[in-house]
């Protein structure tokens, strides 16, 4: 083997070594590789006892590597003018194979997890078992999902050119990430809502770091061209999602132990302290890259260039170790949790909360972490990007700041408080947030004019050509995609039609039996009213705009709309959900029918105050684009000397001179 050939493989290999070494050190110290069998229960044996585990790390190993080339050849790597470089373009050929091996790895870690859970040798399992297990249970249905989805990488990746058509395929990858995680463990857990979203979060933030670094290590130990771009974006990258990974495990973990005394008296909590001194030594590796390694990149020195290289290539074998205790903790059971054996805490993940009142729905407090994330994010960047105008000198509008924090507070509100604690209970509170949801927060966020602030904020790409966050959100701005889900017919029937769809089906009672359908219910409502709004009255560029005399026409169309669905809901003699609502058990309130109809009457009465904000805010933006035309024309007249009006003038002097 060749010298070069042994710097690409070496480091890459010995992060695989270091992998292998932790998940067959944590499986034993966590006990899962010596699990006892009892007596008159079924065992699958040895063979499924440890070729599970190490099929699952070949599937985040090669998942790690697809996503990771991914990343590099979309984000980190220079394009010019949405074609990819010569360099990316090879990465697209490997994330191929890579995509290959996380479908076959899927596969067989199908064929293990089946056996495990019936408790028969893989050979009795190669029939029905597996067919059955594949199509019925969540698990397998997951595994079944992310074959498919991989598959489509590997031979899409074989021709995709564009940079678009790879930011396809990397957004796909992402997704193919998620249903693992969101179907395994943590969806068990006593407070699943919150470890299921962790989780998940948890999942991509490694894989998208982890990857991207282990993808980039070749292309720096070859001293490419661009390697001191790369590892530049790299490293911005990286903090955000080092960020990511150690909030979403500090809930996980908490969602999974009783005390943080069980972080030493349990194998599963050690585990988790091995997985943090990981963490904490990447930081410390991070902090060593932005402050020595980036630095020497510049430097005409050969080998302070190749500082960041070899200090990668340790960062790789520390992540490629904690990988493997990932992999073990998943198959180490948590500490026993003493429940009561409550079906409603099963159903909600929380006790059933106490009798309804005001004061309680303001104090009932059980904050969802997706939606304090999404609040907490959207805050500190849009605080952010006028902040940075400021510096630059330039102003942004007071009432747009207010708007889009009354927006987020108005979100929060409606989430974090007794209100998102209520919501699955009562289907009353449920409607509530789903009309302050849906017409009333995106009415202040679209005013806010967050696209507005971003485009003029962030700062174009370096290299003439190449795609930085804001070419990327052009981009997104021109794209046909956009252009097409914001027809204004297209948005007018999701914002209209998917609530009869939703309530007159029994789509409502199946997303309700879930936390990610509910999270999916309430954040379809928050999406489809910012697309109906924007549309209407958004300051922000869209890919068409509407007269002002349309825009009132829609929504004068649409309202009524909420009124005959809430009338309709008033009208029935049945509760809707009535399987999920009798299953909590509820021995306080009013009745099904009775809460529905005043879930109801707030969907009737509830547009009056959303008619009269679009009002207002339609009729200033109506004058306001009056007076600036007006404006306009005087300025040309002032150019062009009053041509056109002097001789309008002397036409109509003309024409009094013949009579």
């Amino acid at each position: 083997m060749t010298r070069p050939a042994r710097t690409l493989t070496v480091p890459i290999a010995a992060a695989v070594a270091a992998a292998l070494i932790a998940l067959v050190v944590a499986l034993i110290a966590g006990g899962a590789a010596v699990e006892k069998v009892v007596p008159g229960l079924p065992d699958a044996g040895s063979l499924t006892a440890w070729g599970l585990p190490f099929a699952k790390l070949a599937m985040d190993l090669s998942a790690l590597l697809t996503v990771g080339a991914l990343v590099v050849a979309v984000t980190l790597l220079p394009s010019r003018k949405n074609v990819l470089g010569g360099t990316a373009q090879t990465y697209l050929r490997a994330v191929s194979w890579c995509a290959a091996a996380w479908a076959v790895s899927a596969a067989v870690t199908l064929v293990f997890a089946v056996s495990d859970i019936v408790g028969l040798p893989v050979r009795y399992v190669l029939g029905n078992e597996l067919t059955s297990y594949a199509g019925s249970v969540a698990q397998g249905v997951a595994l079944m999902l992310v074959i498919l989805l991989t598959t489509a990488i590997a031979l899409f990746s074989r021709t995709a050119g564009s940079l678009n058509a790879a930011g396809g395929l990397l957004a796909l990858a992402v997704v193919a990430l998620l249903p693992v995680p969101l179907t395994g463990h943590s969806a068990t857990s006593p407070n699943h809502e919150v470890a299921v979203t962790s989780l998940a979060l948890h999942v991509a933030g490694v894989t998208v770091w982890a990857g991207a670094l282990a993808a980039l290590l070749p292309y720096a130990l070859r001293r490419g061209e661009h390697t001191a771009t790369a590892a530049h974006r790299f490293s911005r990258l990286a903090l955000w999602c080092y960020v990511a990974v150690g909030v979403s495990g500090v809930a996980n973990a908490a969602s999974r132990l009783a005390s943080p005394a069980e972080l030493v008296t349990s194998r599963y909590g050690m585990l988790i302290l091995a997985k943090t001194v990981a963490f904490l030594l990447l930081g410390y590796v991070g902090w060593l890259h932005r402050q020595r390694t980036l630095p020497a990149l510049t430097a005409k020195d050969t080998a302070k260039r190749g500082m960041f290289a070899r200090l990668a290539a340790v960062e790789v074998a520390i992540m490629g170790a904690t990988v493997g205790i990932a992999v073990a903790l998943a198959q180490t059971a948590p500490p026993p949790v003493t429940t009561t054996g409550d079906p409603v805490r099963d159903l909600l993940g929380y006790d059933m909360p106490p009798p309804l009142t005001v004061e309680r729905l303001i104090t009932e407090w059980r904050p969802d972490l997706f939606f304090a994330l999404l609040v907490v994010t959207l805050g500190g960047l849009y605080a952010a990007g006028v902040v940075r105008l400021r510096r630059r000198g330039d102003g942004w509008q007071i009432g747009r700041i207010l708007a889009w924090y009354g927006g987020l507070l108005v979100v929060a509100a409606s989430t974090l408080t007794g209100v998102g604690t209520y919501a699955p209970v009562l289907f009353s509170v449920h409607m509530s947030q789903h009309m302050v949801l849906n017409m009333l927060a995106p009415i202040f966020l679209v005013l806010g004019a967050p696209v507005t602030l971003a485009l003029r904020a962030l700062k174009p790409a370096e290299r003439r050509g190449d795609r930085g966050p804001r070419e990327w959100l052009v981009a997104l701005l021109n794209s046909r995609a956009l252009k097409i889900i914001t027809h204004p017919l297209i948005v007018t029937v999701l914002f209209m039609g998917s609530t009869y769809v939703l309530f007159f089906t029994d789509l409502f009672e199946t997303l309700m039996r879930d936390h990610l359908g509910h999270l999916a219910m309430n954040l379809h409502f928050l999406i489809t009213g910012c697309l109906f709004f924007w549309l209407l009255m958004g300051v922000d560029p869209a890919p068409r705009k509407l007269p002002h005399l349309l825009r009132l026409f829609i929504f004068f169309v649409t309202m009524p709309f909420h009124a005959f669905f809430g009338i309709a809901l008033m009208s029935m003699k049945t509760a809707v959900a009535s399987g999920w609502y009798l299953g909590l058990h509820r021995d306080w309130g009013a009745s099904l029918v009775t809460d529905q109809h005043t879930g109801g009457a707030i969907a009737w009465a509830f547009g009056d105050i959303p008619t009269l904000l679009v009002m207002i805010a339609i009729a200033f933006q109506w004058a306001y684009h009056d007076d600036r035309q007006a404006r306009r024309r005087e300025r040309h007249d002032d150019r062009t000397g009053g041509d056109e009006l002097a001789a309008y003038n002397a036409y109509l002097a003309s024409l009094d001179r013949r009579g």
